[in-house]
């Protein structure tokens, strides 16, 4: 065993010795420190102890068979980069390692020059993740906007509208699919008004009874009905300039609309049971996610109503449309959610990421929130797996059209791998040959390409 200065670690597991100093010798440097077992179970005893970012894996071993240490080593351990190692190359058991999650496969006997390139290649992405990691946290900050999280084109266009109309407006109406963050956009509103100190008060209108509603809106006299046994303020009083949010306003009875109508265009209201108007002062956010200008065709929401309050609209975009907002809103709510249950997570595996990716996201935002805070409280290291995310999730993934390569003809197949292989050496058909075994003019038929010699024959 060899090691220098603390960087990345490497683990090689092969039961034959000689190849394990080959390694030692073949990628001793100072910022790689290189661990060795012969014995698979050892080996997955220092990936739970020593969480190496490499795994040089022998598929081959008496003890057990190599892809599954390769699965048992990516369980415990999402982020390592498994490169395996065999003397007995074949495309299917190459296609096999790729869908277990192996990053790369290598033939022996070890090429030095291949597997210090992998190996170089892989340190570097390393050091380019670490640094990703800072611009992401920085780029975070800057994409926050007042407890929203975008960078996408539709999301920075809701801040700007929102910046522009928060100094000026008296009614705002905020439209947008259920979880896609509508309070959030009326609270920014109000705190980037003129009375962002103020009292922001909230009317959930679809939780209220139909008869309480105008109670509820502006306030009630003693004795004004069976049950009211003193004076109360409505909402309208209670938040004296400030705002009023009245959330799911497609759920507000047509009378109730009437007089809130009133209120608007008046300034003026009446606690019930009272003759006595009163001013108000209050701005009014209002939001829902039904389609108003429907129920104003079909008679049950006002039309009037709806032109007062949409002076501003804003209306936000489900997650499924700006899906480029993914990694940050995932790395925000990851960082929120591992400081809530004190777990120091520091983000979610590649394949998670990918996974998330597919999703359809019918919940929006919301459901996002409920998927990772899951995964979060049942995460057991500091990367988010697979196995963290609900399983209504994974499996609604897995059915959504995807093919399973273990289906596949298996030219299919071959070309798949040969495909893989190719992007791994950048395109270069000349290497991607050499490390597949096969001549380049074969690895023009697997991919389904021409041979540029062949061209050239043909035209001479």
């Amino acid at each position: 065993m060899s090691s220098g200065k603390p960087g990345v670690v490497l683990l090689a597991i092969d039961d034959d010795r000689k190849s394990l100093e080959l390694i030692e010798d073949a990628l001793s440097r100072e910022d790689l420190t290189i661990l060795t077992a012969t014995d698979p179970a050892a080996g997955l005893e220092m990936v739970l102890q020593r969480r190496p970012e490499i795994v040089l894996l022998d598929l081959v071993m008496p003890q057990m068979n190599g892809i599954r240490v390769l699965e048992q080593i990516l369980a415990a351990a999402p982020a390592t980069e498994v490169i395996l190692i065999t003397g007995h190359y074949s495309a299917e058991s190459a296609v096999e390692a790729i869908r277990k999650g192996a990053s790369d496969y290598l033939t022996k006997p070890l090429s030095i020059a291949r597997l210090r390139e992998r190996v170089d290649a892989l340190i570097a992405e390393f050091a380019q993740r670490r640094r990703a990691l800072q611009l992401d946290s920085e780029m975070l900050q800057a994409c926050q906007f007042q407890g929203m999280v975008g960078r996408s084109m539709l999301m920075l266009e809701v801040f700007s509208r929102i910046r522009r109309a928060a100094p000026h407006f008296k009614t705002a109406l905020v439209t947008g699919a259920t979880g896609t963050g509508k309070e959030l956009a009326a609270t920014a509103l109000h705190r980037l008004s003129p009375v962002g100190s103020a009292r922001f008060a909230v009317c959930n209108s679809s939780a209220i009874v139909e008869t309480l509603f105008e109670s509820e809106l502006f306030g009630h006299v003693k004795g004004a009905f069976t049950g009211a046994t003193e004076d109360k303020k409505g909402l309208f009083e209670y938040a004296a300039g400030g705002t009023v949010f009245l959330d799911e306003i497609g759920d507000l009875p047509l009378a109730t609309q009437t007089k809130l109508l009133r209120v608007l265009e008046t300034r003026e209201y009446q606690r019930v049971g009272s003759p006595v108007p009163r001013k108000t002062d209050v701005r009014v956010i209002a939001a829902t996610n039904r389609d108003l200008r429907e129920m104003i065709d079909r008679k049950e929401f006002r039309e009037d109503l709806f032109y007062r309050l949409a002076m501003v609209e804003i209306k936000l975009p489900r997650l499924a449309e700006r899906k480029e907002d993914l990694p940050l809103l995932e790395r925000h709510i990851i960082e929120r959610m591992s400081a809530t249950y004190g777990k120091p997570i520091r983000g979610i595996a590649p394949r998670v990421q990918i996974l998330l990716a597919r999703y359809s996201w019918p919940g929006n935002v919301r459901e996002l929130e409920n998927v990772l805070g899951h995964a979060c409280m049942m995460c057991d290291s500091d990367l988010v797996d697979v196995r963290d995310l609900p399983e209504h999730l994974t499996e609604s993934v897995c059915r959504a059209p995807a093919e399973d390569e273990s289906l596949l003809p298996m030219a299919e197949m071959h070309k798949r791998h040969a495909l893989r292989v190719l992007a791994a050496v950048r395109g270069n058909k000349a290497e991607a040959a050499r490390i597949l075994g096969v001549h380049r003019a074969t690895l023009y038929r697997l991919i389904e390409e021409r041979d540029p010699e062949d061209n050239r024959a043909e035209e001479t």
